[in-house]
């Protein structure tokens, strides 16, 4: 009898451990996220954690996220999710670059949310466009675009004061020249992947153009 039920009796455990999986997969489907907790993002921008090698982000992009080197991005006043999102994009190929791409993968993907949360409860320190030679068509660019080459108006996602629009496009006002610049040329020369929209429109545009919109930018309030 024992023989004659066995493959019965296995079949039922099968399915009765498939049943039990699914649930347990359900569950964890629907699990709570992990809490996003921007105190510890703070710390680790501050102070990094030596046992991992990862080096504090304030080293770089200075206190409370606004960097007072002109290569690296001011983080302050960032959309968390535009924030997390280019930590994410980092660690894949559509935004390598050497610094940035090694660190975001020693991120956990919780560490990379605190962070965000972090940065986006900072204030950002203003700046100031210092060419007034290329003001003016800096300003038309934003806020006109260029009508014969088919570029839109920069304002048109980037808002009025370039506060960005939370979630798709990021903050620019009061962002550094020089950062500006090189995120522009790098679209253009499809060196970063993660936009489609701005590498054709960085395409349209001249390295003047790229100069005197990055200018007015950063007088952006």
């Amino acid at each position: 009898m024992n023989r004659a039920f066995s493959p019965f009796v296995k079949s039922m455990f099968v399915a009765m451990m498939a049943v039990s999986g699914l649930a347990v997969a359900a569950d964890a489907a629907h699990a709570p996220a992990a809490k996003v907790d921007a105190a510890k993002g703070a710390t680790l921008y501050a102070d990094g954690d030596n046992a991992r090698g990862l080096p504090a982000c304030v080293s770089c992009h200075g206190a409370a996220g606004n960097s007072t080197i002109a290569a690296n991005p001011k983080l302050a006043g960032q959309n968390a999710v535009y924030l997390h999102k280019q930590l994410v994009d980092f660690t894949g190929p559509q935004r390598q670059q050497p610094v940035m791409t090694t660190y975001a993968k020693m991120l956990t993907e919780e560490e990379k949310l605190n962070i965000a949360a972090y940065l986006a409860t900072q204030t950002q320190k203003p700046g100031a466009a210092k060419n007034k030679d290329t003001i003016e068509l800096g300003k038309k660019i934003y806020r006109a675009g260029i009508a014969e080459k088919n570029v839109p108006a920069c304002a048109s996602c980037h808002g009025p004061a370039g506060n960005g629009m939370p979630t798709r496009y990021p903050r620019i006002g009061g962002q550094h020249q020089d950062y500006t610049v090189a995120q522009l040329a790098a679209f253009k020369a499809n060196g970063r992947k993660n936009s489609a929209e701005m590498s054709t429109i960085a395409q349209r545009m001249s390295d003047d153009e790229m100069k005197a919109v990055a200018d007015y930018v950063a007088g952006l309030k």
